[in-house]
């Protein structure tokens, strides 16, 4: 059997009026989150990101703005997940990307990933979100954009 890495990434991916996509899990119904996935074989970070963006949102991370914040957060892995990891396996680090887009764009979900996606301001999607970490990324937003725009 092939487990999952605790190594995984997150991407918001977000609008310069700081509109953020989320998307709504299959497997758990009215969990909303941003993009997330876990780090295959030795591809590096960025590299995950860029995957994970094709995969659940169809989204060309190349056209546009990537950017790794630097930052992780290690967390527990909830337990109707662990099954994924290997035995023993609790926690995950989770490194934080954004993604700047041009507008709110359409996107093509994975199937038996996500069922729904919606763009909302980011207050709204900091509320939504069922995961701590994905919360306090979106928090970060408008702090990160004033910043970059400097």
């Amino acid at each position: 059997m092939s487990y999952k890495q605790p190594v995984s990434v997150l991407v918001v991916i977000y609008t310069p009026q700081l509109d953020v996509l989320l998307i709504e899990r299959a497997d758990k119904a009215g969990y909303w989150q941003s993009v997330t996935g876990s780090r295959e074989g030795e591809e590096t970070l960025a590299e995950t990101a860029r995957r994970e963006l094709y995969e659940e949102t169809g989204l060309d991370a190349s056209r546009y703005l990537l950017e790794d914040w630097r930052y992780t957060n290690t967390y527990e892995i909830f337990d109707h997940w662990r099954a994924r990891y290997a035995p023993g396996t609790t926690h995950n680090v989770e490194h934080v990307f954004g993604l700047r887009v041009p507008s709110r764009l359409p996107v093509t979900l994975a199937p038996g990933e996500h069922v729904a996606y919606q763009w909302l301001p980011w207050r709204e999607a900091l509320d939504r979100v069922f995961s701590p970490s994905n919360a306090d990324a979106i928090a970060r937003l408008p702090a990160r954009v004033s910043v970059c725009a400097r």
